[in-house]
C-alpha cells in the first residue's frame, strides 16, 4: 500500500482500479501513454490503413491556437510517417459526442497545424476518432466513417478530412473482425480476457503488478484530492472548474462513485462538484451500500 493513501480510500482506489477498462477515459490515457506500438494497432484496424506508422504521440494534447475560443484537450494525439493527423477520443456519455464536436475537433486541428502565409494545400489529412459506449448513430454497425461529399453524385471532396464513429457496444458473436475483437478489447476489464497482446499486457501491468497497481492508485488519489480542492475554491475559480469538469463528463460517475467509497464528502458536495444531480449521486450512493 502507498503510505501516501490511508487503507480505506487505498481500498477504494482498489476496487475502482479492478473495474476499470480500456473505456474508461482515464485509464485509456495511461494504457496509451507512451505507447505507441498500441496506438499504432488500434489506429490500423479503426482506420484500415495497415501501413500506419505513427512517429509521435502524445496524450492529453492541448491546443495552443485556439485562444479565446472553446478550448479542447485532446484524449491521443498522434502524427504518422505520412504527416496524418489522429485525434483519438474515449466518450462514454452520448451527449459528449455530437457530430459537432467532431466538427470542432477537425477545424481545431486545422488551426493548429497551419501557419500564417502557408498554403492551404499544407494542410495535414486529420481523422477525427470518437470510440463510444452506446451506438449512438443506431445502425448496429461497428464503424461509421464520415468525409465530405457531394450530395448528387457522392464525389468525394478530397478535402482530406475524416470523422470516424467507433461503436463500443458492437457485440455480433459471429463477427470475428480485427474491429469487433478490439471493440470487446475495449470494453474488457481482464487482461486475460482480451484478444490482443498489446492491450492485454498494459492493463495487466496496471492491474497486476505492485508497480502498475501503485502508480493508477496514485493517480486515482490525484484527482480526488484535486476534486477536492476545486470543490472548495469558489468565486473566481468557478470559470476554471466549469472548463475542467466539462472535459471530463465522461468521468463525473467514476468520480463520485470513488467520493462516495471514500465517505469524506457529502452527497451535496459531490453532486456540486461532479456536476451531477443530487438524485443521481444518492443514487449511486445507494447502489455502493447495497453491494
Amino acid at each position: 500500500m502507498d503510505m501516501n493513501i490511508d487503507e480505506k480510500r487505498y481500498r477504494a482506489h482498489l476496487k475502482r482500479l479492478e473495474q476499470y477498462r480500456p473505456l474508461d477515459d482515464d485509464f485509456m490515457r495511461e494504457l496509451f501513454r507512451d505507447n505507441i506500438p498500441l496506438s499504432e494497432m488500434v489506429l490500423r484496424i479503426i482506420t484500415g490503413i495497415n501501413d500506419l506508422k505513427i512517429t509521435s504521440q502524445e496524450t492529453q494534447f492541448d491546443m495552443k491556437r485556439l485562444l479565446g475560443t472553446r478550448s479542447i484537450c485532446l484524449d491521443v494525439f498522434a502524427t504518422d510517417s505520412e504527416g496524418r493527423l489522429y485525434n483519438l477520443e474515449i466518450q462514454r456519455s452520448d451527449k459528449g459526442a455530437p457530430a459537432k464536436r467532431a466538427r470542432y475537433h477537425s477545424s481545431a486541428m486545422d488551426i493548429e497545424f497551419l501557419n500564417s502565409g502557408d498554403d492551404f494545400e499544407k494542410l495535414p489529412i486529420t481523422y477525427v476518432i470518437f470510440i463510444t459506449e452506446n451506438d449512438i448513430l443506431g445502425e448496429d454497425r461497428a464503424i461509421y466513417h464520415f468525409e465530405m461529399r457531394d450530395t448528387e453524385t457522392s464525389r468525394p471532396l478530397n478535402d482530406g478530412t475524416h470523422i470516424i464513429y467507433v461503436n463500443a457496444a458492437y457485440n455480433k458473436e459471429d463477427d470475428t473482425s480485427d474491429i469487433a475483437r478490439l471493440m470487446h478489447d475495449f470494453r474488457c476489464s481482464k487482461a486475460n480476457e482480451m484478444n490482443f497482446d498489446l492491450m492485454a499486457e498494459r492493463t495487466k501491468y496496471f492491474k497486476e503488478t505492485n508497480e502498475g497497481v501503485r502508480f493508477m492508485c496514485r493517480i486515482n488519489e490525484e484527482m480526488c484530492n484535486e476534486a477536492r480542492m476545486e470543490g472548495r475554491i469558489e468565486g473566481r475559480m468557478e470559470g476554471r472548474i466549469e472548463g475542467r469538469m466539462e472535459g471530463r463528463m465522461e468521468n463525473s460517475i467514476e468520480i463520485a462513485n470513488g467520493l462516495i467509497e471514500m465517505g469524506t464528502m457529502n452527497d451535496e458536495d459531490i453532486a456540486r462538484l461532479t456536476k451531477l444531480s443530487l438524485e443521481e449521486v444518492q443514487a449511486l450512493a445507494k447502489k455502493i451500500k447495497s453491494k
